[in-house]
C-alpha cells in the first residue's frame, strides 16, 4: 500500500502560526522533505520533533521528487515542508504533487499560513476576486518572459499579488509603475513578525520611497487592478481611431456576422444601429 504525502504549511514568521495538526504529522510520518534541512532543523527542534529529514528544493526537484514518490509507492508516509509558508506555492512542491498525481500516490495539504493570502487580507485592495503572479522572472533570467507578464498584466481586473526579494525590489517597483502607471499598492514585509510593516501607497510614491532607502526583507507587493470603467475608456479612445468600415471590418474577422457586427459598433460608438447602416449604405 502506498504511503500519503503530507503537504505541511509551516510558519511565515512568528511560530505560534503552528498548527497542532502539523506537528502531530510531523512527528508521525517516516520523513520529511526540507526546502533547507539546515532552517527547518531549528523549527523541528522548538516543536521537539525527531523525525529524519531530507533535502528537496528548486536545485533537485525533478530527480529529487522521482526519488521521493518511488518511496512513496513503496509505502513510506513523507511531509513536505518550506521554509516559510504552504508548500507548492511559488515552491518545487508542485512537481513532486504532478509526479504523485501520476503515479496514483495519496496526496494531502495541511492548511496554514500563506503570505500571499496574509498579505491580501491586509493590503485593504478588493479581496473579492485576485491573482496571484508569484516571483517575475529576473531581467537576468529571462528578460522576454518578464515583459510578456507585465504585458498581460496591464488589463489585469483583479488584485494582483506578487512575491519579491529585497535586491529585486526596486527595478520591479519600476518596471509594474511603467507597465500599469500609477496603481494603488499595498507593499506587505516581515508578515507576522515583531516588525511587520504594511504600506499602503501608490506605485509612484513606492518608486520614490526606494530611491531614498534600501528594501529590507522579504515582500509581498498587492496591487491594484484595472478598474472596468478604465478599460471602458481606454476601448472608446482606440474606437475613436477606426473608421467606421474598420470597425466593422475587426468584428467580422472574429467570425461575427454583418448585422450583429453592425449592433456591436453602434454600442460602442453610442450610436443606433440605423445610423451605422445609413453610413455604411451611404455613397461617398
Amino acid at each position: 500500500m502506498a504511503g500519503t504525502l503530507y503537504l505541511c504549511a509551516t510558519p511565515i514568521g512568528n511560530l505560534g502560526d503552528m498548527t497542532p495538526r502539523v506537528v502531530e504529522t510531523l512527528k508521525s510520518v517516516d520523513l520529511i522533505a526540507a526546502e533547507d534541512t539546515r532552517n527547518s532543523i531549528k523549527l523541528l527542534n522548538h516543536f521537539e520533533i525527531h523525525t529524519p529529514m531530507t533535502a528537496y528544493h528548486e536545485f533537485n526537484k525533478v530527480e529529487k521528487a522521482r526519488e521521493l514518490v518511488q518511496k512513496l509507492a513503496e509505502g513510506t508516509n513523507i511531509a513536505l515542508i518550506t521554509d516559510a509558508g504552504t508548500p507548492a506555492i511559488s515552491d518545487p512542491g508542485e512537481v513532486l504533487v504532478q509526479l504523485c498525481q501520476e503515479a496514483g500516490v495519496p496526496v494531502t495539504s495541511l492548511p496554514g499560513a500563506a503570505a500571499c493570502i496574509t498579505a491580501l487580507t491586509l493590503s485593504g485592495l478588493p479581496t473579492r476576486r485576485f491573482c496571484f503572479e508569484g516571483f517575475l522572472p529576473t531581467e537576468k533570467a529571462d528578460k522576454k518572459e518578464r515583459r510578456a507578464i507585465l504585458e498581460e498584466l496591464k488589463g489585469e481586473g483583479r488584485t494582483m499579488i506578487l512575491y519579491e526579494a529585497p535586491h529585486h525590489l526596486k527595478a520591479t517597483l519600476e518596471d509594474l509603475y511603467d507597465a500599469l502607471g500609477d496603481r494603488r499598492i499595498t507593499l506587505c514585509r516581515e508578515l507576522t513578525k515583531k516588525f511587520e510593516t504594511v504600506l499602503p501607497t501608490t506605485l509612484s510614491a513606492a518608486v520614490a520611497l526606494y530611491e531614498k532607502e534600501d528594501p529590507r526583507g522579504e515582500y509581498v507587493l498587492v496591487i491594484e487592478g484595472k478598474s472596468r470603467e478604465e478599460k471602458k475608456l481606454e476601448e472608446q479612445a482606440s474606437f475613436e481611431n477606426l473608421s467606421i468600415e474598420e470597425h466593422m471590418a475587426r468584428y467580422e474577422s472574429q467570425g461575427i456576422d454583418h448585422k450583429e457586427a453592425m449592433k456591436l459598433v453602434a454600442k460602442d460608438r453610442g450610436m443606433s444601429k440605423r445610423d451605422v447602416y445609413s453610413y455604411l449604405h451611404t455613397d461617398k
